[in-house]
């Protein structure tokens, strides 16, 4: 890219070009309105607007190392995630939007204003977040098995005054003992050999958040099997899976004695999370 002064437009086009993939615009205005503290209405009010030639430079490193195929994420060190601006990190899964999902499927339902919740392998701490930020009752928990994500979830509710409480955790072991009036996750659902694997931002993301055995259930059949020890009577488990999993995680979910069993669907309309409940007559 040029390293004399440009406009926003000019530099945009050329950027644009250059990333390719399916939002090449917006990747580039996003990177754009890092490095200049310009917003998107901006580049669009006053596309003429010149850019300084070391702002120039900078936004040219960052189109450099999206082009490589790193996570616009990742370089702007921040996502949104329900309203809210999430840091990230190379530590920790992505935050997407159909997980947004979960999160409205969780506020759906019928539990005490006081809930207890947790959010199991929690990253960034984007579900128990959200959660807790349109819950002001609930009490909510999360823990994840990686360090680095127990630091950064901490982090973000701290940055977002959020009471969140988050412990280093595998799945359950570490847990202190409670009873939970709903568990949430989206833990890891692709198969070890799955093509994706090798294709775009998942590529930077770590490989503990995404692979979970050979057919992509490993952890859910974990989750699904141990819940239930965890969960008050009447107790709800929300799972994200992979949109060609739904039956699968359905049959786990039953074979672990939850009823009202049902699958959910993502914004592009397909099976995406899976909740049950436990019977009231388990103790």
């Amino acid at each position: 890219m040029s390293d004399a002064p440009l406009s926003c437009e000019a530099l945009l086009i050329e950027a644009a070009g250059l990333i390719g993939g399916e939002t090449p615009r917006l990747d580039a205005e996003l990177l754009l309105g890092y490095v200049t503290g310009w917003s998107r209405t901006t580049f669009r009010a006053w596309p003429e607007r010149e850019v300084d030639v070391a702002l120039v430079a900078r936004f040219s490193t960052l189109v450099e190392q999206r082009c490589e195929g790193h996570p616009v994420a990742h370089l702007l060190g921040e996502q949104e995630f329900w309203s809210l601006p999430l840091k990230v990190n190379p530590s920790t899964l992505i935050p997407r939007p159909d997980t947004e999902c979960l999160v409205e499927a969780a506020l759906t339902l019928d539990l005490p204003e006081s809930a207890n919740v947790l959010d199991l392998g929690t990253g960034t701490g984007a579900i128990a977040l959200a959660l807790a930020s349109e819950r002001p009752g609930w009490r909510v928990s999360a823990c994840d098995a990686i360090s680095e994500a127990v630091d950064l979830a901490a982090d973000n509710a701290a940055r977002l005054s959020l009471p969140v409480t988050v412990r280093q955790s595998n799945w359950f072991a570490e847990l202190p003992p409670a009873a939970f009036d709903l568990i949430v996750s989206n833990p890891p659902y692709i198969a070890g050999d799955d093509v994706h694997l090798g294709e775009g931002d998942v590529r930077f993301e770590p490989a503990s958040a995404l692979v979970a055995g050979s057919d992509g259930l490993d952890d859910i059949r974990r989750i699904t099997a141990e819940a239930p020890a965890w969960l008050s009577p009447g107790g709800w488990l929300i799972l994200e899976h992979g949109y060609e999993q739904g039956a699968a995680v359905r049959r786990l979910f039953t074979d672990a004695g939850f009823g009202s069993v049902e699958t959910r669907k993502d914004y592009g309309r397909r099976d995406r999370l899976t909740l049950g409940r436990k019977h009231h007559a388990e103790r």
